[in-house]
């Protein structure tokens, strides 16, 4: 397209000008900051939009992406353009699938940002972190690092314009990035910038808080039984302050039997060796040690730091099938006032080689052990490994097994009801924002399995914690609860609340204010046939940033995963076109191929903890995952729905239970002022609308998303030359928004915007459906032309060889 020359600003109206300059609204945190500024998640960002490009079905069916029929936005001589936009944001979040994880067909993928190429390599090459820091893991992961999708997780901003190209045809794909109103404060991404204390803190996910450490932070501890109907109030914090970690031990959980894991084996001379982190206040640390004791009499010395510290022993052989995990205390001799060891294993004997699985590194500080460290090893886990230092010689073998440990059914079971029974419950300044099944809020609502994310973590060894590190402030007070309606007692159960005194957030949590209260929404019940499982509906302000799903899948023959092929759909703000459209439910959690048909991973931001199947309180098959997000967070300002299909049309039976993380006020932030409807006279009139080579004529069609089977019939226009039209606003503005309802038959229309005679931006639209041609999309207008007016006069100029620019109404919703 040819880009049009800027045009000067234009002197507006005597009295329009604001009588000082206007706030603009907060885009959020960009660049780095993205994962440097986790303490400020409770921001809200009414300035940024999250939006999505994806393979989705045009017509509203399920080929997303089997046969690339939708994955491509045009063809250039450099390949598949799959994301394209003009005017400032950054791209927060690629994911692609294919071949069972396997990237190298398709060939090189180019990202380029302000004109200029930041990322031009193999595709598989990037996703297996061969190009170096920042991409390297887990800001990126391949298929085994995620269970068959492959992710880049590098947020990179840009001034003026975004491109991304694979080389060829990439089938499944989603690329989130979010839209900025201008370039204040915004610095394209420079692929040079290592970002390694990006890196180490991501690394440590799941191990150790990423936030900041608070000024004055202190923890309060309490341990009380509660009976089955009972609530324990363990915290009560005066404000203003934010808590910053959550810990919860309750000895009567028990980790799931069925555990697929993957490992490595040497043989006689051989060894292995890994680097991990402890607390450097430890008195000892402890390994626990996960092996396959079907090999019989395996011996292996341990050394810490190249000095003697025990010997790992697994005795006579056992049935095949039964994990048996195994733990050994370290000398504290060894470890104190060290915050890293190398741990080297020497094989001795063995009936045939020295297997491992993962380890767990529990360092004892105050009296308590507490993970800090974990390294889940095999072929399936290629980053952790190499972030570890993992090496082996003489390996004998690698692969995966499907064990079980040896449970008695009724503590089983007994652990299972108290995780999905029992509730936290967080109440911020009187008002009870958090009421969430425990596990779930955790990260698996399935039983205790091994869980961790970015700011949560269930330790499944004996005795570990469940832990959150959601920064949630208050101006007043805040009390934490358990509420046990588990139909079980609970014993001895532990919580620990670290929060810190924080008067800044006092203002920012007023009405009006620029902070959200961190809220769980939590609900359970069967999928509605024709329905979206809706995972949010909420009204007002907020910041949407994931959600853990538990899905109980009801299909008693044939394909019993289908209720994976769900795809996401994302409203906000009462657009009618959803913002986010999704390729399947695995592929919304960043995996691929209903995640390699029940392979468990972990990443900072996405996970698959929990699988089940035919047994262990699950009838049939039962999955939990989880995602979170950090740039690509959904902002709304009015409203916003977050649902997820139940197989490919909605169709599929299943007993579904969410819980949602955000942060949000009830007053909104956002109004319509004003409304064109391009196909009224007396609007046109009303507006001084003006079009220059137009036609104007009536479509019958349907948006894309849910309601693809609802046909709109409306009036619409098309213009090849300038359009012009007059709209009102409330002076006291933030920045506002032009939403255009208009018919995308034709893909990439393309128009300058002009407001009061000045250039803000280039409106693009690459996205085009010639089944479903109704679309609604947005355009930001920045507080510097907005402010202060009570009107403004737009004019937008169609680019030279683009479409027909089409519009059936625009409305103009002001940020307040």
């Amino acid at each position: 397209m040819t880009a049009l020359s800027v045009v000067g600003f234009t002197a507006t109206p005597a009295g329009a000008q604001p009588d000082r300059p206007p706030s603009p609204a907060s885009v959020g945190p960009i660049g780095w900051d993205v994962y440097r500024s986790l303490d400020a998640m409770a921001a809200l960002r009414p300035g940024a939009q999250s939006k999505q490009f994806s393979s989705f079905d045009r017509t509203g069916g399920n080929e997303d992406g089997f046969g690339g029929v939708y994955s491509c936005l045009r063809i250039t001589a450099e390949g598949c353009v799959i994301a394209e936009k003009t005017g400032a944001g950054e791209i927060e979040s690629m994911w692609f699938t294919r071949d069972y994880g396997n990237m190298v067909n398709n060939g090189k993928l180019k990202v380029e940002l302000d004109g200029r190429a930041v990322l031009d390599s193999s595709l598989q090459d990037i996703v297996d972190g061969r190009l170096g820091a920042p991409f390297v893991w887990p800001l990126v992961g391949n298929g085994d690092d995620t269970s068959g999708g492959s992710v880049i997780k590098v947020p990179m901003p840009y001034q003026h314009s975004m491109r991304v190209t694979v080389q060829h045809n990439p089938l499944f794909y989603h690329v989130t990035y979010r839209e900025f109103p201008d370039a204040a404060g915004v610095r394209t991404f420079d692929p040079r910038d290592r970002a390694l204390d990006v890196v180490d803190r991501l690394r440590g996910f799941g191990i150790r808080d990423p936030k900041p450490a608070a000024s004055r932070a202190r923890t309060s501890s309490g341990t009380a039984d509660i009976p089955d109907g009972g609530t324990a109030k363990f915290a009560s914090l005066g404000g203003p302050g934010t808590i910053s970690q959550l810990r919860v031990t309750l000895p009567q959980l028990i980790s799931e039997p069925r555990v697929r894991d993957d490992g490595r084996a040497f043989g006689a001379g051989g060894h292995s060796s890994f680097r991990v982190a402890i607390d450097p206040a430890n008195t000892g640390v402890r390994l626990t040690r996960r092996p396959d004791p079907a090999i019989g009499h395996q011996v292996a010395d341990v050394s810490v730091d190249g000095k003697p510290a025990g010997r790992w022993t697994t005795g006579a052989p056992t049935p095949r099938g039964v994990w048996a995990d195994q733990v050994l205390d370290l000398p504290p001799s060894l470890t104190a006032g060290k915050s890293a060891l190398t741990i080297t294993n020497t094989f001795v004997s063995s009936d045939l080689d020295i297997n491992e699985f993962r380890y767990d590194v529990h360092s004892r500080v105050d009296g308590k052990w507490r993970r800090t460290d974990v390294l889940d090893l095999g072929p399936q886990h290629p980053g952790e490994e190499k972030a570890h230092g993992y090496q082996l010689t003489m390996q004998s073998w690698n692969g995966f097994q499907i064990y079980r440990y040896q449970r008695d059914p009724a503590t089983l079971a007994a652990s299972q009801a108290v995780l999905s029974g029992a509730r936290l419950r967080i109440t911020f300044d009187g008002k009870t924002t958090v009421d969430s099944p425990l596990g779930e809020f955790f990260g698996s609502g399935l039983g205790k399995f091994d869980g961790r994310t970015m700011l949560s973590s269930i330790d499944a060894t004996d005795g570990g914690a469940l832990t959150a590190w959601w920064p949630m402030p208050y101006r007043q007070g805040a009390v934490v609860e358990l509420v046990n309606q588990s139909g079980q007692p609970i014993t001895q159960a532990t919580v620990e609340v670290t929060a810190a005194p924080t008067p800044a957030v006092d203002a920012g949590l007023r009405p009006g204010g620029g902070l959200g209260y961190f809220t769980a929404t939590s609900h359970k019940g069967l999928t509605q046939n024709g329905a979206d499982w809706t995972i949010l509906q909420a009204a007002g302000r907020g910041v949407f940033y994931g959600v853990t799903q538990s899905m109980t899948g009801l299909i008693t023959s044939g394909n019993r995963r289908d209720y994976l092929e769900g795809d996401e759909r994302v409203y906000v703000d009462g657009v009618g076109s959803p913002q986010w459209h999704g390729t399947g439910t695995e592929d919304f959690f960043e995996s691929g191929w209903y995640f390699r048909d029940g392979t468990n991973f972990a990443m900072p931001l996405t996970g698959n903890p929990a699988y089940k199947l035919d047994g262990d309180g699950c009838r049939y098959d039962c999955t939990g995952a989880v995602r979170l997000m950090a740039g690509d967070a959904v902002p709304f300002s009015s409203a916003l729905t977050f649902g997820i299909e139940h197989g490919p049309a909605n169709n599929e039976p299943a007993e579904y239970s969410t819980t949602a993380y955000w942060y949000g006020q009830p007053d909104a932030g956002m109004r319509q002022t004003d409304l064109v409807d391009a196909g009224n006279d007396t609007s046109r009139d009303d507006h001084d609308y003006t079009a220059e080579g137009e036609t104007r004529g009536t479509l019958t069609s349907s948006f894309e998303g849910t309601q693809y089977k609802v046909p709109v019939t409306h009036d619409v226009t098309a213009a090849t030359g300038e359009v012009g039209f007059t709209m009102a606003l409330d002076p006291r503005n933030a920045g506002a928004r032009l939403v255009r309802l208009g018919d995308q038959n034709a893909a990439y229309q393309q128009a300058a915007v002009f407001v009061d005679g000045r250039q803000v931006g280039t409106w693009t639209q690459p996205l085009g459906n010639k089944t479903l041609r109704w679309l609604e999309d947005t355009f930001a207008l920045p507080a510097g032309v907005t402010g202060g007016r009570s009107s403004i006069d737009v004019r937008i100029v169609p680019a030279k060889g683009a479409p027909a620019w089409s519009a059936a109404q625009y409305r103009l919703e002001v940020l307040t």
